[in-house]
């Protein structure tokens, strides 16, 4: 035992409580104890997040521990919407091998959650019975099977996709079974089994043959005539006489399934069981089970609280009958009691007082990770890595290092092994770890976020390590920035630009014979049909022209006009960013008077924020009150996601500026988030002696001029306000902060007159979507960034469905919000529509209340509209897109958009923000025009907005935005014709590089000239098909491939092509080693470097050598093998016969 403890389990009704446990630690000691206690054991997590940590663990810890996991239902307590079918069919499938009384059926290791195991099941002894038996030569009735289906919750399809599904075509049925990872093909001949097959369900292929087949229900509500009587009656002894408009009472009475009758489930039974009726062996509760059952608990009593006082409903309108909260959920006592049936293990990552004596400690605690190796100039992270190991051996302990995947375990051994840290070796299986050898230092696959140690052994994890750089932790969908980077990779006919030769058209990709080896080029047709081929190590060199395309003329090859035309656009970008730096200075110049904190109540302000703040979120906050204090003028952009928490930044930061005794000033886009704010810091600073003020162009003209007054005076320490503020009849008596929120809705001259306001101003902006000119600022470094990308904790993500318009889903969608007592937008792009959607959605959803607002109602009357709206007062809003900007309805958590090919990426995104922004499942539907064809671009748009369903994707979505629409001018109010000369991607770059170099050197004018070494190693370069075999992703690996520059991003890339298409080819390798040659050479001011079987020729750039005197000397060192010949190229003789070890080879020499 590798802790080195005797693990024992007291008698039922006790609970042992082991302390110092840590994450990681805690699966080494559950597999001990299982192994321990030889009966099925009950793992409870505190979320499905945990549960799932804990299984990945345990499966490479000890692979042979059967794991059954038993997740909770997706959707909230007493909702109308089902749970997942792919998560019932988990939930089933352990239910049936739990019921299941064989012989070989268990021990297992059942994990779940707090969730999860506080709600009733069906019975365990139905379950058991409820199953069929199948194999080939079976005779079989087929309406016997298909019964069965129906009886048991499969859902009839044309084509078998998901678990729960059944189709049938002829004497074929096609099924997904709950427990099975493939669909299954059950062939009848007449009434016997002909054969029983595995299928792909994207090919529909067969993909192996089963000789025998278990059939569970897919539903945890079986409905059989028996359960349907039973509903019948046990429903209307709860509720009463029946309404006959009650649509889940006539659906079961019909034998239809009806969405979310889950939630009625113990009525189906005579008596509804829990988990613990099927498991009989010991619990063992996790590190934060306890205070994740008090919240469900908690939880379970508000939404049953929130059924029970709605108002009977109208006429028209479907009831819900809430079933009591002890119906279908444990009470807190039942919990405890039921722990008291088994005996029961809980575990505490933090260690017991000495002196306690009801706990034993297993002595386990976090590592240090090497944060400060990473992040200081005078440190070596692997000097650094090699002392803590020599250190850890001379201890006796073993050693391990777990990484995310395979991939990034190959990789970082390798960088490891190439730092002379001795003893790495890469193994497969935990028995390997723990019998490795004293100097061996094992490097494993095991996702653990931070490492841990206990008595005689050490585990470090990669994050520990190289921090967040080299891989992320694998999920299903990767990265938002690589998503977006291949899906808008380079599709054929595209216009782009080469910084040589300038606009041209994409025609393909070719691989061509370049010294003697294949090389993947990308054919390039310039005017009068001239061709270039570019070898795809150097698609930096090309970008996409990315605005109006259609208008766009192609140079001609070898035509000076393009070199004329990029220079010109070159010199007016570098005299802008002479401006820029200039204006950055004359801030960095400025004083501004310091701004402290004051001590004590500040703290307690804090402390009246109601949320747990996220460490985003946290160190946001530090960074703007550090910049405050130190006495120079603010400029800091907070970019956060929709509903993550940039207000409060700005709470805070208006509360240091009003304790200091100035003003502070927040511009908001429009009247409704002016009202909003205004309340929100009212509540925040109520018995404060602070005057907070709100000027919009709904106050009348003596309320606005008392407010005018009580600015200048210095009586107002805090106005809220529209554009308003910026007119020119507005001064303050002392103005310290402005705070900017939603600033893409300004106009450029509303932008000039913020920054004139005054010198010493501090000036903090809020965004969710950066406008593409914020971003450039931003990225270039002119302004400080915060970054606030971690939702708030129990947020869920938004669900985004683009489908053509359908009155039936718009109905469901308007009618499942109503049903759980909420409210919906419904968003459209012009006002002209508003009247005939209006009496459309009138038909469609006759129960519910509607409100109308837009842009051009009076302003009171749109004051009313959403301020009833924002009461409660109707259900749906029909409106315009005034509702994107900020405005928080709790309330609201179902948005339609019609004709969402009208509407930008970034109006669509804050659009949907507006919604999810409690911890309710919020749905946002993008309706298209049922036959009308979509341009590229809003496909391409759409296509972003479906696939960014994830939290937090806001910053990787103001990038894209630039790259489909382009950019403006940075200064000034034309939107610049420079995209139009040289395409979107180009100015980008080149207004990134003045910057960079005017912030070095004073001046843009010294920017350094682009240039790109030209290589040749006489290696096959490419991307194999048989490797990737669809185009378009090649395509977009090669556009990142060449974007990468720093080893640790190349290594990381590396590690992420093994996870998704297996081992590196030869031929990627080569071309992994071309892009670290390039880095090389620009370093070392090689132009051109030709290898070959006998060695390398060097040609350096205007035969101009970086370091002299370090040439020499190597030329000296090594007089057989270097020379420099009378033309100043350097030439390396060497036997590199076998082209892949070439490639090594001039790295090698190179370095």
């Amino acid at each position: 035992m590798l802790l080195k403890r005797n693990f024992t389990w007291n008698e039922a009704g006790t609970v042992t409580r082991y302390t110092g446990v840590p994450d990681g630690c805690d699966v080494l000691l559950l597999t001990e104890l299982f192994s321990g206690a030889e009966q099925t054991l009950v793992h409870v997590s505190s979320d499905d997040v945990g549960m799932n940590r804990i299984a990945e663990a345990v499966g490479f810890l000890v692979p042979e521990i059967p794991i059954l996991k038993f997740p909770a239902w997706d959707c909230l307590p007493y909702d109308r919407v089902p749970p997942r079918a792919e998560l019932v069919a988990e939930r089933m499938a352990t239910l049936g091998e739990l019921a299941a009384e064989t012989a070989n059926s268990g021990p297992y290791l059942v994990l779940t959650t707090v969730s999860a195991i506080l709600q009733r099941v069906p019975p365990r002894a139905r379950i058991r019975d409820t199953r069929i038996y199948l194999r080939p030569g079976d005779s079989v009735d087929f309406s016997d099977i298909v019964g069965f289906l129906n009886a048991n919750g499969y859902q009839r399809t044309e084509t078998v996709r998901e678990p729960g599904e059944f189709a049938s075509r002829g004497d074929i049925i096609d099924l997904f079974p709950p427990g099975f990872p493939e669909p299954v093909r059950i062939d009848l001949f007449g009434d016997e089994i002909e054969g029983l097959r595995h299928f792909d369900p994207l090919s529909q292929l067969t993909t192996r043959r089963l000789d025998t087949l278990t059939l569970l229900p897919a539903s945890e509500v079986l409905l059989d005539d028996a359960s349907i009587e039973r509903f019948r009656s046990a429903y209307r002894a709860q509720f009463g006489a029946v309404r006959g408009d009650d649509p889940l009472y006539e659906a079961i009475r019909e034998g239809i399934r009806h969405p979310g009758m889950e939630h009625w489930l113990p009525l189906f039974y005579e008596a509804p069981e829990t988990l613990f009726d099927y498991v009989d062996g010991p619990i063992v509760l996790g590190a934060q089970t306890p205070d994740a059952g008090a919240e469900r608990f908690e939880q379970i009593a508000d939404y049953h609280n929130a059924r029970a006082n709605t108002p009977k409903p109208a006429e028209g309108e479907a009831p819900y009958n809430a079933l009591p909260a002890d119906a279908l959920y444990l009470t807190a006592s039942e919990w405890e009691d039921l722990q008291r049936t088994r005996p029961a293990v809980e575990f505490d990552s933090f260690e017991a007082p000495e002196n306690s004596t009801d706990s034993h400690s297993v002595g386990g605690r976090r590592t240090i990770d090497f944060a400060d190796a990473r992040n200081r100039a005078d440190m070596n992270l692997f000097d650094a890595v090699k002392t803590r190991i020599a250190n850890e051996r001379a201890d006796g302990r073993t050693l391990a290092i777990a990484c995310y995947s395979k991939g990034s375990r190959d990789r970082l051994a390798q960088l490891l092994e190439d730092h002379d840290v001795a003893g790495i070796q890469p193994v497969a299986s935990w028995q390997e770890v723990v019998s490795a050898r004293a100097n061996r230092v094992s490097v494993c696959v095991l996702a653990l976020d931070n490492g841990f140690s206990v008595p005689g052994l050490t585990i470090y994890s990669e994050q520990d390590i190289l921090g967040e750089r080299l891989v992320r932790r694998r999920r299903q969908s990767r990265p938002a920035e690589h998503l977006i980077s291949e899906m808008s990779s380079l599709s054929l006919g595209d216009i782009v630009v080469h910084t040589d030769h300038g606009i041209g058209r994409y025609d393909g990709l070719e691989t061509l014979e370049i010294g003697g080896a294949p090389h993947d080029c990308l054919r390039l047709v310039y005017a009068g049909e001239d061709k270039l081929f570019l070898p795809v190590e150097n698609l930096d060199l090309l970008s996409r022209f990315g605005s109006q395309e259609s208008e766009v003329q192609l140079d001609k090859l070898g035509n000076a006009s393009w070199q004329a035309r990029r220079a010109r656009v070159k010199n007016r970008i570098t005299e802008m960013a002479d401006k820029l730096m200039a204006l950055a200075a004359e801030r960095e110049l400025r004083h501004a008077p310091r701004l402290d904190p004051p001590a004590g109540l500040y703290e307690e302000f804090c402390a009246r924020f109601p949320f747990a703040e996220t460490d985003d979120q946290r160190r946001a906050i530090d960074d703007t009150v550090a910049s405050l204090s130190a006495g120079k003028p603010m400029d800091r952009l907070v970019c956060g996601d929709v509903g993550f928490g940039k207000t409060e930044v700005a709470l805070r930061a208006a509360f240091v500026t009003a304790m200091n005794g100035r003003q502070v000033a927040v511009v908001v886009p429009t009247t409704l988030l002016a009202r909003q704010h205004h309340q929100t810091f009212q509540a925040r600073f109520a018995g404060l002696p602070v005057n907070i003020v709100q000027l919009s162009r709904l106050m009348t003209a003596k309320e606005a001029q008392d407010i005018r007054e009580g600015l200048e005076s210095g009586q107002v320490d805090i106005v809220i306000g529209t554009h308003a503020l910026l007119s020119q009849s507005i001064s303050f008596n002392d103005l310290g902060l402005l705070v900017v929120d939603e600033e893409q809705h300004f106009g450029v001259a509303q932008k000039e007159r913020l920054k004139g306001l005054s010198s010493d101003v501090h000036v903090l902006t809020l965004t969710a979507t950066p406008i593409p000119r914020t971003l450039q600022l931003a990225l270039t470094g002119v302004r400080e960034l915060s970054l606030i990308a971690t939702p708030p904790i129990d947020r869920l993500a938004v669900r985004t469905f683009v489908l053509p318009y359908d009155s039936v889903t718009i109905r469901e969608a308007i009618m499942r919000e109503h049903f759980r007592g909420g409210q919906s937008f419904y968003v459209c792009p012009r006002v002209s529509d508003i009247a005939r959607l209006e009496e459309r959605l009138k038909e469609l959803a006759p129960e519910v209340s509607i409100g109308i607002a837009h842009g051009q109602m009076p302003a009171r009357a749109l004051e009313d509209v959403m301020t009833a709206f924002y009461d409660r007062m109707f259900e749906v809003l029909l409106c315009t897109n005034i509702v994107e900007s900020g405005l928080d309805v709790p309330s609201a958590n179902t948005i339609i958009v019609h004709r969402a090919d009208m509407f930008g990426l970034s109006q669509l995104y804050q659009l949907r923000g507006r919604v999810g922004r409690s911890k309710v499942r919020a749905y946002a539907y993008l309706t298209l025009p049922m036959d009308q064809v979509l341009s590229e671009t809003a496909r391409r748009r759409l296509d972003v907005m479906q696939t960014l369903d994830t939290l937090g994707a806001g910053f990787s979505l103001a990038s894209h935005d630039l790259d489909i629409r382009g950019a403006g001018n940075l200064l000034g109010e034309e939107q610049s014709g420079h995209i139009r000369e040289v395409g979107v991607e180009l100015y980008q770059q080149i207004l990134e590089d003045a910057v960079a170099a005017a912030r070095e050197s004073g001046s843009g004018a010294l920017a350094t000239e682009e240039w790109t070494p030209v290589i040749s190693i006489g290696a096959p370069i490419l991307i194999p098909d048989t490797y990737v075999a669809d185009l378009g992703v090649r395509l977009g690996l090669y556009r990142r491939i060449a974007a990468l520059v720093d080893p640790s991003e190349i290594e990381g890339f590396a590690a992420e092509l093994i996870d998704r298409f297996g081992p590196l080819p030869d031929e990627v390798e080569n071309l992994l080693e071309a892009i670290t040659l390039k880095r090389l050479c620009r370093d070392a001011g090689v132009e051109k470097l030709d290898a070959g079987p006998k060695g390398a020729v060097v040609t350096f750039r205007d035969n101009a050598f970086a370091d002299p005197a370090a040439l020499v000397s190597f030329i000296s060192e090594q007089p057989g093998t270097v020379s420099l010949r009378p033309d100043h190229k350097l030439v390396y003789r060497r036997d590199w016969t076998d082209p892949n070890k070439r490639a090594v080879g001039v790295r090698r020499f190179m370095r």
